[in-house]
């Protein structure tokens, strides 16, 4: 089960290709080298197609929040912020922590804020890996995974999803472990699959992370967004906390991807290393969105709840519409993405559809094997993901588009 990142562009590419592309870098235009997501953007454009691929809302957030930026940015917000955030929001991400999971980070020590989870992470991995070191994740993967580690220099190891449900193969999750894992990089809820690990699952990481002397990096980015399922963080686990970095942000719960506020917590000697690095790569952020996303971290239960419920409507309006057009449908229990198999239509090649898709029905969707090292990208050969984080109307004609689908191919 290990697998280093071996990735490489046609026709010699530079280092920092060959160690910071990821797996979605597909070779177009003479040689050079864009992301699965930018040639299906462009196409969705060109065809005029509905853009199901990347994974940002087309609505704005509570108005509470725009309010409070504005407030923020006409009272003179507008400098840098300390480096591991303002007073105010470290305060309220400590408080959300405690308040949905009994977690009691301190916020002057065990909480810094960075330009969302994606810098949190790049910054977890550099402090902590180097050239020698393995970093385990699950696949299909979040596409920077790969990129950072391998600027970090380390291995990237892989344990897999396997359909339905996409859970862990348990057998194969302990052989991919091994003297040299130093972090375990773990997506819950995780994209693209949608799986949410239960509590089971999750002690058996915990378990084997104390066992190899591993650190524990989790992004929970989806946290709120789960169906019917109540999000675990690793760090509340027996024997986590000490070894746990916890990771979300603000983007997606409060759709403001724009904004790029996340957040880091875990214990002090932990924290300090990743803002040891992170002073190096954007030092602050985002300083008059801090105390609106404080705000909305503030917001009562029922617009969290309501989130979720909402998006869950919209999860079904999507899933009917992919079913109808013949597609095995992997309903997710979390994130805002379905996974479906295109084998049911006679197609095994699932990247090959996504890039006839906007012209055959005018939708774009991501096709999973670009999440994956070229031995899962066999296994998800078939698979395709699309995201519902849309207005209802969008997808209801994205899902009538769909229904078509057979008749054309």
């Amino acid at each position: 089960m290990h697998a280093s990142r071996e990735l490489s562009a046609p026709s010699a590419p530079a280092p920092w290709q060959r160690t910071a592309l990821g797996a979605n870098l597909l070779a177009l235009d003479g040689g050079l080298g864009v992301t699965i997501f930018e040639e299906m953007t462009s196409l969705a454009a060109r065809t005029g197609a509905i853009n199901l691929g990347q994974g940002f809302p087309d609505e704005d957030g509570p108005q509470e929040i725009l309010d409070a930026a504005r407030d923020a940015i006409a009272a003179g917000a507008n400098q840098y912020a300390p480096g591991k955030g303002t007073p105010q929001l470290r305060e309220a991400v400590a408080g959300h922590q405690e308040r949905f999971y009994g977690l009691t980070p301190d916020p002057a020590t065990e909480v810094i804020i960075t330009t969302g989870a994606t810098e949190a992470i790049a910054a977890s991995l550099l402090a902590f890996t180097g050239p020698g070191d393995e970093v385990l994740t699950f696949e299909p993967f979040y596409d920077s995974y790969g990129a950072v580690i391998g600027l970090s220099g380390a291995t990237h190891v892989t344990a897999p999803l396997l359909a339905p449900d996409f859970m862990p193969d348990m057998a194969a999750l302990e052989a991919a472990f091994s003297e040299r894992t130093r972090v375990v990089l773990l997506n819950n809820p995780h994209n693209p699959t949608g799986a949410v690990f239960p509590r089971d699952v999750l002690q058996k990481i915990v378990d084997l992370a104390r066992r190899y002397g591993s650190l524990i990096v989790t992004d929970e980015v989806y946290e709120h967004l789960t169906f019917g399922v109540r999000h675990i963080p690793a760090a509340s686990l027996p024997g986590a906390a000490e070894r746990t970095l916890t990771i979300s942000s603000a983007g997606k719960t409060f759709s403001v991807t724009g904004w790029k506020i996340g957040w880091l917590t875990g214990p002090e000697d932990l924290v300090a290393a990743v803002r040891t690095v992170k002073q190096f790569l954007t030092y602050s952020s985002g300083t008059p969105f801090q105390p609106a996303i404080a705000a909305g971290l503030a917001l009562p239960d029922s617009f969290y709840e309501g989130v979720a419920g909402t998006l869950e409507r919209k999860r079904d309006i999507l899933s009917d519409g992919l079913r109808a057009a013949g597609f095995g449908v992997y309903a997710p229990q979390g994130t805002y993405f379905v996974n479906v198999d295109t084998a049911p239509l006679g197609i095994t090649d699932s990247v090959d559809l996504a890039r006839r898709l906007p012209e055959l029905v005018g939708v774009a969707a991501i096709p999973v094997p670009v999440f994956c090292h070229p031995e899962g990208a066999e296994r998800t050969r078939s698979l395709l993901r699309f995201a519902f984080c849309k207005k209802a109307d969008v997808l209801e004609e994205a899902a009538s588009r769909l229904a078509t689908l057979s008749s054309r191919l």
